[in-house]
């Protein structure tokens, strides 16, 4: 397990918060609809910005001085202090209280909401929950509560292998999606995500153990979200819970799929890899 000093050290960053000001660009949110392939991906000022595409609003920048080898941000400024050099996306929980136009000034408090231990089956774990509260001149408008998960590094010689389960397979509508450097490239830079896995083949494989390019596991739940947008187009999200289950690698095509929930008002969403593993799974609440 990890040291109960460092648990305890990383855990006084509990309650730190910094506020930033931010803006989705007709260019910026044109950027990403050219990159997800929309037939009419051109966005002018007053448009609603999709659920979720705020982020680009507010790029990671950092001098390249702070980078850590991994290409993130090394822990320790704003993020917790990590024994832990490894790190990954673990899912998110967002709450959508009204749409985003394209062009208006916004701004994200972000604080770190809890931090904990686990020892997992791959090793020691550390979780590091930030909750996000995106603001316009009206009020709070998305509540965006992310899990970062850091890990151990991996063994030389070793290989990464996700654990997947199997996915459902009673879907109501699918799409399948051929990865590509360029498309991960494209989201990488739109959110100046400098993370190595994504880019970066000769790290990803030699040091970090994958067999290719790692799929950006919050490029996956936006096109999911467009999967529900394209088979829901009168329904507005009103609350997506994300969970990352397993890695999607850019050596083999995968599939997004969706359905109806049980109850009126939700909506399953999920990512299979090829061998039908699931990869990323959203819990959706939405209005008709």
């Amino acid at each position: 397990m990890i040291d109960e000093k460092d648990l305890a050290k990383a855990r006084t960053w509990i309650g730190r918060s910094e506020t930033v000001e931010g803006e989705v660009t007709p260019f910026q949110a044109s950027c990403l609809a050219a990159t997800l392939d929309w037939e009419d991906y051109s966005f002018k000022k007053g448009d609603d910005l999709p659920p979720a595409w705020y982020r680009m609003g507010f790029a990671e920048v950092s001098p390249l001085r702070a980078c850590g080898r991994d290409g993130h941000p090394a822990p320790g400024d704003f993020m917790p202090p990590s024994p832990l050099p490894g790190r990954m996306y673990g899912g998110a929980t967002m709450t959508f209280i009204r749409p985003i136009k394209v062009g208006t000034p916004i701004t994200r408090t972000m604080s770190i909401a809890d931090v904990t231990a686990k020892e997992g089956r791959s090793g020691d774990l550390m979780f590091v929950t930030v909750r996000h509260e995106i603001a316009d001149a009206d009020g709070v408008v998305i509540v965006d509560e992310r899990l970062q998960i850091y890990r151990e590094d991996q063994k030389p010689g070793a290989k990464s292998k996700s654990q997947a389960a199997k996915a459902p397979s009673n879907a109501q509508w699918t799409k399948k999606i051929v990865p590509s450097p360029i498309m991960l490239f494209r989201y990488s830079a739109r959110n100046m995500n400098s993370h190595r896995i994504h880019y970066d083949r000769k790290y990803v494989t030699e040091e970090e153990g994958y067999s290719g390019l790692v799929f950006n596991g919050m490029l996956t739940m936006v096109l999911l979200l467009e999967l529900f947008r394209e088979n829901k187009p009168d329904a507005t999200l009103k609350k997506i819970k994300v969970m990352a289950r397993s890695t999607l690698i850019d050596d083999a095509p995968f599939t997004i799929n969706g359905k109806e929930g049980e109850k009126p008002g939700t909506a399953i969403l999920w990512a299979a890899n090829q061998e039908g593993g699931l990869a990323n799974s959203v819990d959706a609440e939405y209005a008709a």
